[in-house]
């Protein structure tokens, strides 16, 4: 699968938050948040893994009771099920990976 970006149809499934869902396959799924500073992606979890990278800006990541803080070239992997949230300090732009897909995520 192939996707140019300029034709993803970007989501805001939160206040701030925006999301495109890049490419997908059977086991894997590519996004793109753009978060506004300020935003914040309450305390949550679900069954997928999470792996992210942090192109621009500065936000504070929350996996479980530990705390991080992130700036441009950081990244993480946050195990299934575990309960995480974000803070953005800047209007930050961050490329994450689920696995299995989010099917939540797909366009319709």
């Amino acid at each position: 699968m192939f996707q140019s970006n300029a034709t993803v149809e970007p989501k805001e499934p939160l206040p701030g938050v925006q999301l495109k869902t890049l490419v997908w396959g059977s086991k894997t799924m590519l996004t793109q948040f753009n978060i506004r500073q300020g935003s914040e992606i309450p305390a949550h979890h679900h069954p997928h893994e999470q792996t992210g990278y942090l192109v621009s800006g500065r936000m504070r990541l929350s996996v479980a009771d530990k705390h991080f803080e992130a700036g441009p070239g950081d990244s993480w992997c946050i195990p299934a099920d575990v309960p995480h949230g974000a803070a953005a300090h800047e209007d930050c732009v961050v490329v994450e990976a689920f696995s299995p897909v989010r099917e939540d995520y797909l366009p319709k």
